[in-house]
């Protein structure tokens, strides 16, 4: 006997179990993008902003708020207290995810989740990317020693207690070397102001 096959629905739902959905993620699985609209009237999706889809079933968190970050807005890198929190350097959880974007990048506006914006460009928007795969979704976010440097370097808008707690606990835990925070705040220009504190601490 022949299995039965898989329908639009089942391939949509799969989709989303996987992570949030994109409609243009439908065109490449060969489904039209009605189906979006049926399944959120089914209360099986909803939409959680505009051309964004996920599973009402699957849980509201961080993590996956830095998912749907990353499918909308995928120039943009996860950083700060966001990056702190998924490197385990911080106990707090930010209000919205912060990311980084280039100087002359058009602002990304999304209605959910709340976003916090920097800007930086050339070595200091480059240095200490790496890709991690979040709710099924690749998530470009800040390096453990970039992110304590990025801490000092935007100090004013996460404070300067911020950045030293972020310090203490990426000597503490061992996040990364020392040379390699060293590396991360000279591509931020921020080494000079860092250094009394390194000192200090290491």
């Amino acid at each position: 006997m022949a299995p039965k096959p898989t329908s639009k629905n089942d391939v949509l739902k799969r989709l989303a179990q996987k992570g949030p959905v994109r409609a243009r993620d439908l065109d490449e699985a060969g489904i039209p993008r009605a189906y979006l609209q049926r399944l959120c009237d089914r209360g099986v999706l909803e939409r959680v902003d505009r051309g964004l889809y996920r599973l009402v079933e699957a849980p509201a968190t961080e993590q996956s708020s830095l998912a749907e970050v990353a499918k909308r807005v995928p120039h943009a890198i996860v950083c700060l207290l966001s990056a702190l929190q998924v490197h385990g350097l911080t106990t707090e959880s930010p209000h919205a995810v912060w990311v980084l974007i280039d100087r002359r990048a058009r602002m990304p506006k999304l209605a959910y989740p709340k976003l916090e914006v920097v800007r930086a460009s050339g070595r200091a928007r480059e240095h200490g990317v790496e890709t991690r795969v979040i709710g099924g979704v690749d998530v470009q976010l800040t390096t453990p020693p970039k992110t304590v440097a990025d801490c000092f370097r935007f100090r004013r808008h996460v404070g300067l207690e911020v950045a030293l707690a972020a310090l203490k606990d990426y000597l503490k835990k061992r996040k990364g070397s020392i040379d390699a925070l060293v590396e991360a705040a000279r591509a931020d220009r921020i080494y000079a102001l860092m250094r009394p504190y390194l000192e200090a601490l290491a």
